[in-house]
């Protein structure tokens, strides 16, 4: 458990030192060809997502970037209970001009629509072996039990003490290295230290 913990420090530190972790071996016209590249689909791809959701992902010209595993189901669009424990809310990465940001539909609604970490896509490019580079920003739920649980592996740290726990954050992670969680609390949304 210690070996993943400082591992998850190392990367963390890494990432929020702006360091790139292994972008050296290709050359910068293959990262700019691999974000063009990266696939971004049209909201209307995803037929789990409301009609009103995916007019307003429409209308703010929203595509959304899928991390670069192939054959995988589609990613970047997930359901939680991120602003309060009885209601289901729905986050999805909304790509625009190769910026990608979190737009988060309370209850499903498009008249609060909150936006969190906007980032250009290149920032989470990596090399995923022979030769190639792939899209790795995904999102994921997380609980109240794993934030919890990265708090305590990186307490030693001084990460930032979560506020009392009642329902899920965004886990907002770079695929295979280190990650943000994204937590609603007394009107605003925190950034938690997230893990590997």
């Amino acid at each position: 458990m210690r070996k993943k913990t400082q591992l998850c420090l190392c990367l963390s530190l890494a990432l929020a030192a702006g360091m790139s972790l292994g972008q050296d071996t290709h050359t910068r016209s293959e990262w700019d060809r691999a974000d063009e590249e990266t696939v971004r689909l049209p909201p209307d791809a995803f037929d789990d997502l409301p009609g009103a959701v995916q007019k307003e992902l429409t209308v703010r010209g929203c595509t959304i970037p899928q991390r670069f595993h192939r054959g995988l189901e589609k990613s970047n669009v997930v359901r939680g209970h991120f602003t309060q424990a009885d209601q289901t809310d729905i986050a999805v990465l909304c790509s625009r001009e190769r910026v990608s940001v979190i737009l988060v539909f309370r209850g499903g609604s498009v008249k609060e629509v909150a936006e969190l970490a906007s980032k250009p896509d290149a920032h989470y490019l990596q090399g995923i072996g022979n030769g190639e580079i792939g899209f790795s920003r995904v999102l994921g739920v997380a609980s109240p039990e794993y934030i919890r649980y990265c708090y305590e592996a990186l307490e030693q740290y001084d990460v930032p003490k979560p506020p009392p726990l009642d329902h899920d954050g965004i886990d907002d992670y770079f695929d295979g290295k280190a990650s943000d969680i994204w937590y609603w609390y007394g009107g605003q949304w925190l950034r938690l230290a997230g893990a590997d």
